[in-house]
Order: structure tokens, then C-alpha cells, then sequence
């Protein structure tokens, strides 16, 4: 089998253009070119979130995830092709199920925080939404499948009940539980609580 990555520094890119995968160039601004830089740097930091301590299936789930991000920017890179099957949303939707099952219904906004795992993950969250709104900005100017904006929109919310997950599963001894936000609502209404439950004692 041949390499394909015969030559890196091709100085090709020097005049501020890129090529893509049907061998046309457009400038490194482009939207496309945009979109493909953030689902690389969500993978990247996938990839970061690999470095940790995981529970095997959450590994093996982020593994996966990897591969169908890579298919991804491969139908990015090649203007009308499709690359990134519908199976694999379905793939996000039934771990995003599974996953939630073992997990308590919120009571509050939860805090980007935890253990590092957790914390990662939620890095991970916030640049698939990136990558989400760039892919629908591509899509407004130009033609292209349904498939990636639907995949980046389950990711980003697969990933926020991961780092739930990962907060539980404590690897790293920092966790345990959510980090809820402490909203001024929320201390107001326990403040009121307290006071009523003062006046009504005897």
C-alpha cells in the first residue's frame, strides 16, 4: 500500500491557499476550511481526553467517536461527497441513552467541572458546538448533507452527559458528583426556606 503522506512541508499553502480532496484550492479563511479546522481540533482534544484515566466502554465509545470525526472532515475536504453514514447518529443516539440511563435527573446548571476527565469533556462539548455552527454556516453557502451538522449536534450533547458519567466514575479521586452552579435564585430560595422554617418552629 502506498503513503499517502509522501511529503509534509509541500510549501503549497504559502500563498495562503489550500487544497482540498477533489484538488481544487481555496483560501485558508474559507468556510470549509474553518469547519474542517474545528472538528481537527475537536478530535485533537478527544484525543486529550484519551490521555486520561476512562472507564473501558467510555475509552472504547471515544475511540469510535474518533474514526467517525475523521470520516467527517474527510467529506468536508471533498466538496459533494458523502462520507460519514447515518449509523453512525444512530451510534450517538443509542450511547447518548444508555449513558444517561445510569445518570440522575439534574436539579440545577452544572458547572464545567470535576475531575479532570470531566473537565476535558466538557472542553470537547464546547468545540463540537463550534464545529456544529461553522458546519451550518457552510451549509447556508454552500450544498452540503444533513449527516455531520446531526453528528456534532449529538456529539456535543453525548459529551456533556460523558463528563456526568466521568465525575462518577472518579478515577482521579476528584470528583463524585455534579459541580452545581450556586445561582442567586437558588440561595434566595433556600434563604426564604430557612426563614420560614425558623417562624414555624416552636
Amino acid at each position: 500500500m502506498a503513503n499517502r503522506l509522501s511529503q509534509i512541508a509541500t510549501r503549497t499553502g504559502d500563498d495562503g491557499t489550500t487544497g482540498l480532496g477533489d484538488g481544487s484550492r481555496v483560501p485558508k479563511d474559507h468556510l470549509r476550511i474553518q469547519a474542517m479546522g474545528d472538528v481537527d481540533e475537536l478530535n485533537s482534544q478527544i484525543g486529550v481526553l484519551l490521555a486520561e484515566p476512562l472507564p473501558d466502554q467510555v475509552r472504547e465509545l471515544l475511540v469510535t467517536i474518533q474514526h467517525e470525526l475523521f470520516n467527517l472532515g474527510g467529506e468536508l475536504c471533498m466538496p459533494g461527497y458523502s462520507l460519514l453514514k447515518e449509523a453512525a447518529v444512530l451510534h450517538l443516539d443509542q450511547a447518548l441513552a444508555d449513558h444517561n440511563a445510569t445518570l440522575p435527573r439534574l436539579a440545577e446548571f452544572i458547572l464545567p467541572a470535576g475531575t479532570r476527565s470531566a473537565a476535558i469533556a466538557h472542553v470537547c462539548r464546547t468545540i463540537a458546538r463550534r464545529a456544529e455552527r461553522a458546519v451550518v454556516t457552510l451549509a447556508a453557502n454552500e450544498a452540503l448533507n444533513a449527516t455531520p451538522r446531526h453528528y456534532l449536534n449529538r456529539l456535543s450533547d453525548l459529551l456533556f452527559v460523558l463528563a456526568r458519567v466521568l465525575n462518577r466514575a472518579n478515577l482521579d479521586g476528584k470528583g463524585g458528583d455534579d459541580v452545581y452552579w450556586k445561582s442567586e435564585r437558588l440561595a434566595r430560595y433556600a434563604a426564604e426556606e430557612a426563614q420560614e422554617g425558623a417562624q414555624d418552629a416552636p
